[in-house]
């Protein structure tokens, strides 16, 4: 991996936890289009603070409206929240196109039409900055699941997978197809469990008109299952060597663990490395997956996990998911094609108590 790419990345990474620490910094007016500091400006600490000053007022914005009464799993405040998302991950990434403040405008659209109470609001997902619509398989998948009769229980994975899909056509169009990849894998992941949730959501009672009933037993818990992967760059394993789509990543599982009100009864994670080795001691992958592993610990741990219900385990090179064995014309490719195989694999199985 060039290592200029590395120092950005972690400039990048440390940027954004730099304008989570800062915290509110004033208000916008909630009727005014959110406006980020023109690309070209973005260079002060002043700028910074006013642009994060417009994520907060969105922000606020859309958990005002879940305030009203519209829950959080909503197809159009998931959809404004993760139009949100992408244009903070972007901004952090230091991307100076329009990608960003277009993503920002689409995410106050629907925040105007929830405040507003419109009816109708369009399920259109814009290709914003000329993003690519790649894989149009998953496009169609996404639009099926809009007439499925179990919409109403995955409408969240497929409002957030259709403006990742946006998010890889901009990747692929501004860094191509390596760049892409995550998200796209996000979007693929996401969607297979929309498939699950809208196949397992029970249809509506049918009413029975006047004929006594014997009354209900309590619902058993919701069980959820979740998982993510955090991947590394080669030979790392610290936090800023974490790959900012896994960042990204990550940071849904925890918003949704948040949003399930989840009580986790299993939480597994199980490190990894790829087969180079830059030291030919037998046990270093081994060793090396296991220090990725403490790393997404401790990451969970600041986050609020308990640590008693976190189990780890580490193989090592014994578990790689990508080959690789074709000819790369240098080492840095080879290195960016088994990146699947320094990952964490995160495993949660929990209770939802959220009613």
């Amino acid at each position: 991996m060039n290592p200029i790419f590395c120092s950005r990345l972690r400039l990048r990474v440390l940027a954004a936890a730099l304008l989570v620490a800062l915290g509110p910094l004033g208000a916008l007016d909630a009727d005014a289009q959110a406006a980020l500091t023109p690309a070209k400006d973005r260079i002060t600490d002043e700028a910074q603070r006013a642009d994060h000053a417009v994520y907060t007022q969105m922000q606020e914005r859309i958990h005002a409206i879940n305030e009203t009464g519209v829950p959080v799993r909503n197809y159009y405040l998931s959809k404004a929240q993760c139009w949100l998302d992408v244009s903070f991950h972007e901004y952090t990434r230091n991307d100076r196109s329009p990608f960003v403040q277009e993503s920002l405008v689409e995410s106050e659209k629907l925040v105007v039409a929830l405040e507003g109470k419109q009816s109708p609001i369009s399920t259109d997902t814009p290709l914003v900055n000329g993003a690519a619509r790649i894989r149009p398989d998953l496009w169609d998948r996404a639009r099926a699941l809009h007439t499925h009769s179990g919409f109403a229980c995955a409408q969240q994975r497929v409002a957030c997978s259709e403006v990742e899909l946006v998010h890889a056509g901009n990747e692929l169009n501004q860094q191509q197809w390596r760049h892409a990849k995550p998200y796209v894998q996000m979007v693929e992941d996401g969607l297979t469990e929309a498939d699950a949730l809208a196949a397992s959501c029970s249809p509506p009672a049918p009413l029975v008109a006047a004929l006594p009933v014997a009354p209900t037993p309590a619902a058993p818990p919701d069980v959820v299952k979740l998982s993510a992967q955090v991947v590394f760059e080669f030979d790392r394993y610290g936090r800023t060597d974490i790959r900012a789509a896994s960042l990204a990543s990550l940071e849904q599982l925890l918003q949704r663990m948040g949003a399930d009100q989840l009580e986790i009864k299993n939480l597994e994670l199980m490190g990894h490395a790829d087969r180079l080795n830059s030291t030919g001691h037998s046990d270093y992958n081994l060793v090396l997956s296991q220090k990725r592993v403490m790393t997404v610990r401790d990451l969970l741990l600041s986050r609020g996990v308990v640590a008693e219900r976190i189990q780890t385990d580490s193989k090592g090179d014994a578990q790689p998911v990508d080959a690789c064995s074709a000819h790369f014309p240098d080492q840095d490719a080879l290195r960016e094609c088994l990146l699947s195989n320094r990952r964490v694999d995160i495993r949660i199985e929990g209770i939802s108590r959220k009613r």
